[in-house]
């Protein structure tokens, strides 16, 4: 396994299976890890706003008997005084052992891990990557349908900025079986650049609609997304496409008994809180999962056992 975790690509299937056995084995035995990063120091760096990303590292590290230092505010920082992001990075490796880093610009955390000796983790850049948010994503599947092979997957809402899809579609193109259906408005398309090198390259089958309850019957899993007013230029764009997906228990009539809808959170009105007591809705499973797993790759990118 690579020093840092930038990009979801960078862990082979193997790895991916030895941090779901971690997540797993977390889960069944926490005390037996309650000691396992103790002495050691997480530096959370979010330069974007967040919640679940940023809490769930401070948890995990927290869990593991370690500590944590960071800020939550760019603004809060010497960022503030035009401080560079390799400098920024350099200073924390003095205080800290790993870096949790998320950024709005693509690749400022590869930026990072570039001037530092001590592992970075990409929380989030841009509208490119977001590894550990499909990690959690990944465990939350595992542990719901089983494995990773024979499904078919709906990916619905803003896929040109959503990371956690590009992310997602980029971890699943690995295993056999995969059906993917891209479900979107026209404005908000899956990027080329992931069609062509990732499903196209990898002979993966792809539907692109509009409409979801159209295709919401094929489904294994839903990955339900927001509309993300901050990657867009102009607010009369996004209020036009914000509303474009509302799942309702009404669209769910023709869905599979068992299927399993995912969103990487925040929400704000893309499903319906009628649903949150559909024993199918997944997304606060996969909060939770987000910490077991980030607990997972902190303990394999520190070296401990």
């Amino acid at each position: 396994m690579k020093k840092d975790l930038l990009d979801i690509l960078d862990l082979s299937r193997e790895d991916i299976d030895t941090l779901i056995r971690t997540a797993e084995n977390i889960i069944a035995d926490p005390d037996a890890y309650a000691e396992k990063c103790r002495r050691k120091k997480l530096a959370t760096l979010f330069y974007e706003p967040s919640t679940r990303t940023r809490l769930s590292f401070e948890s995990a590290m927290l869990e593991l008997g370690g500590q944590v230092v960071g800020f939550s505010d760019a603004g809060s920082s010497s960022v503030a005084k035009g401080e560079s992001v390799a400098d920024t990075a350099k200073t924390v490796e003095c205080f800290a052992d790993i870096i949790a880093m998320r950024h709005f610009k693509e690749g400022a955390p590869r930026v990072a891990a570039q001037n530092v000796s001590i592992p970075v983790i990409n929380a989030g850049d841009g509208g490119h990557n977001h590894p550990t948010q499909t990690l959690a994503d990944l465990l939350t599947i595992q542990r719901e349908k089983g494995g990773f092979e024979n499904l078919t997957v709906g990916f619905c809402g803003d896929l040109k900025f959503g990371r956690t899809v590009h992310s997602l579609i980029a971890a699943m193109s690995r295993y056999k079986g995969l059906n993917v259906v891209l479900i979107s408005p026209e404005e908000l398309k899956l990027p080329s650049y992931v069609k062509n090198d990732v499903l196209k390259k990898n002979d993966i089958p792809y539907v692109q609609t509009t409409d979801l309850e159209s295709v919401i019957g094929e489904l294994d899993i839903l990955y339900m997304t927001r509309v993300q007013r901050e990657r867009f230029f102009s607010e009369e764009e996004y209020l036009r496409l914000k509303d474009s997906y509302i799942l309702t228990p009404d669209k769910l009539q023709n869905a599979k008994k068992d299927l399993a809808i995912l969103h990487p959170l925040p929400r704000v009105n893309e499903i319906s809180v009628a649903i949150d007591d559909d024993p199918r809705a997944c997304y606060f499973k996969q909060v939770r999962n987000g910490k077991y797993i980030r607990m997972a790759l902190i303990l394999k990118l520190l070296g401990v056992d």
